[in-house]
């Protein structure tokens, strides 16, 4: 597994999908600040990093869904990929789908969401986009 981020996202939408309560994902520091934004923005409703065997670690999380059972996540996707990084700076991450949508990125503080870096005044590598 080469790309954990992406893998996450892609487990996160197919347990959209099946309309699945929880759903586990392989654990990393990045992948970990990920969940905790989707958290914040309230995209997920929890999560908890799990011990496992031989000292590997995993992710479960909680969906969130409406009062119609439908998700609350209408598109997740990956922007920067390992054949092609994208980098915005501070100016550029100010929006995102009108304020409907949430920019994951990651910078020199961390994980955090494109709000959060435009107050910081910091860019860096967009990791994920979610509506």
């Amino acid at each position: 597994m080469n790309d954990l981020i992406a893998d996450a996202l892609t487990r996160i939408r197919n347990a959209a999908m099946r309309k699945l309560d929880v759903t586990t994902l392989i654990h990393s520091n990045t992948v970990e600040g990920v969940v905790n934004v989707l958290q914040q923005k309230e995209y997920v409703d929890s999560f908890q990093v799990v011990e496992g065997d031989h000292n590997k670690k995993t992710i479960k999380v909680t969906l969130k869904y409406d009062d119609n059972d439908n998700n609350v996540i209408n598109e997740l996707k990956r922007l920067s990929k390992s054949g092609r990084r994208v980098y915005k700076n501070a100016s550029e991450l100010k929006s995102f789908k009108n304020g409907y949508g949430t920019i994951v990125v990651s910078t020199n503080k961390g994980v955090i969401s494109n709000d959060e870096a435009y107050k910081l005044n910091v860019g860096g590598e967009v990791l994920c986009s979610v509506w």
